[in-house]
Formats: C-alpha cells, sequence, structure tokens
C-alpha cells in the first residue's frame, strides 16, 4: 500500500511513502521545486481519474487543474493519518468531480439494485470478474451509475484499498464493498445478456 511504486508524468517515481512525507513536508514550508515534484508523481493519475469520472477530456483538464490549485490552497492543513497524501489529492479530485456533475445536473442517485436472496457476495464478484472475458472493462464500466464507477475505477485501475476508496469518497468500508459488489453484479448482466 505505502510501498508501491507511483510513477509520475515527468518519469519520477516516489518509491515510498518517506519520499512523499518529506516532499509535503518541504511544500507546507513554501518550497516551490517540492510543490512541483508533489505535482508531476500525481499529475497522470489524478487527470486519468478524472477523466474517466467525467468522461470529457476538456472537463478533466479543467478538473485536474482545479484539484492541484486546491492542494496549493491547503496543503498547509494537511494531516498524516490513515491513507496516504495520494487519497487526500483523489478526495479533492472526487470532490470537484461531484461538484462539477451537480453544476451540470447530470448527478443521478444511484439506484438501488436488491440483492438477489441467498447470493454470495464472491460468487458475483468471480462470476462478473470471469465473464468480462475479452470485453473493455472501461466500456462496461461507463455504463455503471456515477459512484459505482468511481469505486470500481479507484479500486481496480488506480489499485486503491477498500480503506482508500472509503476515505476519497467519504464512506464507510462497508459501504465501498456494497458499491463495489452492485457494480459487479450490475457489470454481470451487461456481460450475460
Amino acid at each position: 500500500m505505502f510501498g508501491q511504486v507511483v510513477t509520475g508524468h515527468s518519469g519520477h517515481a516516489a518509491s515510498d511513502n518517506g519520499q512523499i512525507q518529506d516532499l509535503v513536508e518541504r511544500a507546507q514550508l513554501g518550497d516551490r521545486s517540492a510543490l512541483e515534484e508533489l505535482y508531476l508523481i500525481h499529475f497522470d493519475r489524478i487527470y486519468s481519474y478524472l477523466h474517466m469520472s467525467v468522461g470529457s477530456r476538456h472537463d478533466a483538464e479543467d478538473l485536474t487543474t482545479q484539484t492541484f490549485v486546491k492542494m496549493l490552497e491547503s496543503i498547509g492543513r494537511f494531516r498524516w493519518r490513515s491513507a496516504p497524501f495520494s487519497a487526500w489529492l483523489f478526495r479533492i479530485a472526487h470532490n470537484l468531480a461531484m461538484d462539477h456533475f451537480r453544476a451540470r445536473r447530470r448527478w443521478q442517485p444511484e439506484e438501488e439494485i436488491p440483492e438477489p436472496p441467498g447470493a454470495e457476495e464472491n460468487s458475483a464478484e468471480e462470476q462478473a470478474l470471469a465473464s468480462i472475458g475479452d470485453a473493455s472493462l472501461l466500456e462496461l464500466i461507463a455504463r455503471l451509475s456515477p459512484e459505482q464507477r468511481q469505486v470500481l475505477t479507484l479500486k481496480f485501475v488506480f489499485r486503491f484499498s477498500n480503506g482508500e476508496a472509503a476515505a476519497i469518497l467519504d464512506k464507510t468500508e462497508g459501504a465501498v464493498k456494497s458499491l463495489q459488489h452492485r457494480a459487479l453484479a450490475s457489470l454481470h448482466k451487461h456481460v450475460t445478456r
């Protein structure tokens, strides 16, 4: 989780949480080069997340810029907790994406999909993943509700843990697991039609 390599826009790599922590501490003291390095390390992942979330390159570029402006404005208030710095940035990006949807009135509350009686959580996940086969996961994800898309994108594209995804989305881990389960069940329905 904390030791994974994160490759940024410039090809630099943050090989451990210690390097990111050092950059954040320097950025909080006003070190411009540390701010630039944090931007370069995180740009690609934030942009990709926003592009997948909003579906428009132009809107994703605008929201990515806003994410890093907010990072600059509030990095002094950032405090290390259980989630990594990248989860804090993704949370900013997520909030901006939700504001974007609300402003455009495209935001739709998630449709509740009742669980079939006696269904086991793992079986739906296993069936959905097994039946996707050659179909493009990203094309199928685009058919889901915005919340379901975000959970699957955070979990499977960006490889965040349930706890990190919960911190980004301001949900409980249980809610993230439930969204993931319903999303995978919905994917299974799309694939088996």
